[in-house]
């Protein structure tokens, strides 16, 4: 895991090219709907005995960016690697997505890339693919309880990246000031990092005052209206710093539609976010990069159903986008080329 940076640094293609060559490179295709896909010949290293790996695949959805785009990575990755792939999406429902991983297992895949809708459903799909002895590849979503077996564990450092996001935005207030929150799906793994990082940041700044915080579920429209009853209640906000950049555009939106100039930050890497942030409605975010951790995942579920050995957690680097480097900056290095 490499270091970020907690000061504001330029960032060039090159570099995010070198991020990405760190895993397996391409595009691939989404579907909302459920459903298989086939990767082409197999080579050795992706066989067993002439047979191909079979991956199942449960995503929370496919409807956001960030889920879409790790699909098209685990997508990619298995057809360079000779794996077939069954995915399916849970459509936000947890009851949903628990029967799916079962019929996955049924289906007797090899592997198990799991990125629950919540908790409760990554704790029961861990369970059953313990139990019918499949590996599991969890990405975004940790099961926090359970005592289910991970084979590794991919996501974010989003504690690491709201803690230098916070941090940069506190150095932008000038080290003082009051800020509103808004925060994600509250008890999800991401919300309680994200929260986690920029209360470290709150901690080192004692000159900066929470006036406001409320969950707007990762909701551009929810974000607008919470961003908007914070600046009627509180006229002082200097910032907001929004847990995703959706609710970072609501801000912002919400801002400038009651005549207020804020400083408004998200997590995510969104093209949306990135286009504010050049047209200076927005003003930084911290860009995951959910396509490489699609093909990571790939990559970590064959080894395992090789027995090797994998790192327990890999968490990933975020890169600060800001107003000072957004023009460097193609929304595809982090998210894979559908998403244009």
């Amino acid at each position: 895991m490499r270091e970020l940076s907690r000061t504001t640094r330029g960032i060039t293609t090159a570099a995010l090219a070198a991020m990405l060559a760190s895993a397996c490179g391409g595009s691939g295709t989404s579907s909302s709907a459920p459903a298989a896909t086939t990767a082409g010949n197999a080579p050795a290293s992706a066989a067993a005995g002439g047979k191909k790996l079979r991956i199942g695949v449960s995503i929370a959805d496919q409807k956001s960016l960030f889920y879409i785009a790790e699909a098209d990575g685990i997508k990619k990755a298995a057809q360079e690697m000779g794996a077939e792939v069954v995915l399916l999406s849970a459509d936000n429902n947890s009851t949903q997505q628990v029967n799916q991983v079962n019929d996955l297992l049924t289906q007797g895949v090899d592997a198990l890339i799991f990125t629950a809708q919540d908790a409760t459903s990554a704790a029961a799909g861990v369970r059953a693919a313990n139990k019918a002895k499949v590996p599991v590849v969890a990405v975004d979503e940790k099961p926090e309880d359970g005592n289910g077996q991970l084979g590794t564990y991919i996501a974010t450092d989003s504690v690491k990246a709201a803690d230098a996001l916070c941090t940069w935005m506190f150095q932008k207030m000038g080290g003082s000031g009051e800020i509103g929150i808004l925060q994600g799906v509250l008890g999800a793994t991401a919300e309680q990092q994200r929260s986690a990082g920029c209360k470290k940041a709150l901690d080192a700044n004692p000159n900066i005052k929470v006036v406001a915080k409320q969950s707007a579920n990762w909701d551009e429209t929810e974000g607008f209206k919470a961003a908007q009853n914070m600046l009627q209640a509180n006229p002082g906000i200097k910032a907001i710093f929004g847990e995703s950049d959706a609710m970072g555009l609501g801000a912002a939106k919400a801002a400038k539609a009651a005549g207020r100039k804020i400083i408004a930050v998200g997590i995510d890497g969104f093209p949306t976010m990135i286009d504010g942030i050049k047209n200076r409605l927005t003003d930084a975010t911290q860009a995951q990069i959910p396509y490489v951790m699609g093909q990571l995942a790939v990559k970590n579920a064959i080894s395992l159903t090789k027995g090797e050995k994998v790192p327990a957690v890999q968490y990933q680097d975020t890169v600060l986008v800001t107003q000072e480097t957004a023009a460097t900056v193609d929304p595809v290095q982090f998210y894979g080329p559908n998403v244009k």
